[in-house]
């Protein structure tokens, strides 16, 4: 592991990150060069290997829909490639999988609602510009399939880049209470395009869908005996094993030791009703997976979400270190459950209460509230002037993420006020993006040709 080392002020971090220009210049930040022995195939090979096997097909089939769906899954590519790139010397808890997608609404335990990045499960201690360049790079492939004209797209990649600079000294303008609990507001309409503001209407609408309520009435039957099942959807909705239905309670038992006190205290009076497996996202796909219903006393039913952690694909294929000072050294390597739920922690403004994690044999899970209102944009549905703003949401949304760390000043010295930093990320950007969709026509040609079959 690295580690944090001495403190330093704010002020000296911010002058070291101004120095690290001499050995990294910012204009290092635009080359992108393709690592010799790239071998992006085998990388989704490797993940491959660990992976229920019968899901994988799955997994290709929501990779080959367009190039940006297959970026989407290939945040381990990319993690093998910027290693082999430039990057200024500072590392803060970084998302590791921070495209547009991955930022979306959900409802705040105080129940309002909030805009903030919505997947941890590659999240790790990193250099920032690498969670830049992921995000740069997702505009610009999620540009193209809009059609955007090249000179509009360049600009909006630009702006984007701007609006993270900005974003993160704006951030570390406020004292630490309020960069760690100050959540996103995008909803505030003095400050909102109303083209843009009926965009996030159209959002928050069709969030109040996502519950676990509606997941509940849409999923669960009684059975003759009027307990509750799950209705099986395959393959996205199947029913677990009957000779694992036995570890569930201990799962569950397990999982809530690791809970703050009050809501352990609340889910001791839950009890479980039935589980099942349940196929989510693209790059996720794969992975072991539940749903888990709980009912309270009164015959509520609450879902909660069991998910796999597996090494951060910036670790396994980055091969960044663990740094010292951001989580507990020990849990951290006994539980990447731990990890997820100690970066999302960080991260985000406001979490989920039920953020939780546990072991079992040898994998790690973590576990949360599946279905609280939350909901990405679609981006297929925005106009130029949407994506463009969106995009720039996005990249204050992920500054202000990285402020809660504590080398995020050197990162504020480094960029600077100027344009420099944000024109060369931009640059690196469109160059990836290239990368990316020649590395999607091997992808689909590889699995036409079954490269990838068991």
């Amino acid at each position: 592991m690295t580690s944090i080392g001495t403190p330093l002020s704010e002020a000296d971090l911010f002058e070291a990150g101004r120095a690290a220009r001499e050995q990294v210049p910012r204009s290092a930040q635009a080359e992108y060069q393709p690592p010799p022995g790239r071998d992006p195939l085998g990388i989704l090979r490797t993940q491959h290997e660990s992976r229920l096997p019968w899901l994988v097909e799955l997994r290709i089939e929501r990779m080959s829909s367009d190039p940006f769906a297959f970026y989407r899954g290939t945040a381990a590519i990319q993690a093998a490639d910027l290693h082999a790139g430039p990057n200024s010397g500072a590392e803060v808890i970084i998302c590791g999988d921070a495209h547009l997608s991955n930022f979306g609404i959900f409802r705040s335990p105080e129940r309002a609602m909030v805009f903030d990045i919505n997947d941890f499960d590659e999240a790790f201690s990193g250099p920032w510009e690498w969670d830049v360049k992921r995000l740069l790079t997702s505009v610009v492939l999620a540009g193209r399939s809009l059609g955007m004209p090249p000179a509009d797209l360049k600009a909006a990649v630009v702006d984007a880049a701007r609006m993270y600079r900005d974003g993160l000294r704006n951030a570390l303008n406020l004292p630490l209470y309020g960069r760690y609990f100050t959540p996103t507001d995008m909803f505030r309409r003095q400050t909102l395009d109303p083209d843009f503001e009926r965009m996030v209407k159209r959002t928050l609408k069709q969030s109040e869908k996502r519950t676990s309520a509606r997941v509940a009435s849409r999923t669960l039957e009684e059975d003759a005996d009027g307990s509750l099942r799950f209705v099986e959807q395959p393959p996205i909705l199947t029913r677990l094993e009957p000779e694992m239905r036995p570890l569930i309670d201990q799962v569950f038992e397990s999982y809530r030791r690791s809970l703050p006190p009050n809501i352990a205290l609340m889910l001791s009076q839950y009890t479980v009703v039935d589980v099942a497996r349940r196929v989510v996202g693209v790059g996720s796909v794969g992975t072991r997976c539940f749903i888990i219903a709980l009912a309270d006393p009164t015959g509520d039913v609450q879902i909660l979400q069991l998910k796999e952690a597996n090494l951060s694909v910036i670790e396994e294929f980055g091969h960044v270190p663990p740094a010292f000072g951001y989580l507990d050294a020990e849990l951290q390597t006994e539980h990447q459950g731990y990890r997820v739920v100690g970066c999302q922690r960080i991260l985000q403004a406001v979490s989920d209460p039920f953020l939780g994690y546990l072991n079992l044999e040898q994998y790690s899970f973590y576990m949360r509230m599946f279905r609280n209102r939350n909901a990405s944009f679609e981006i297929a549905a925005m106009n130029r002037n949407q994506f463009t703003t969106y995009a720039q949401a996005c990249s204050v949304v992920l500054a202000r993420a990285h402020a809660r760390s504590p080398k995020a000043s050197y990162a504020a010295g480094y960029m600077g006020k100027g344009d420099s930093f944000a024109r060369a990320v931009a640059e690196w950007s469109h160059a990836y993006a290239v990368q990316a969709e020649i590395d999607y026509d091997l992808f689909a040609q590889a699995a036409r040709d079954g490269y990838y079959a068991a």
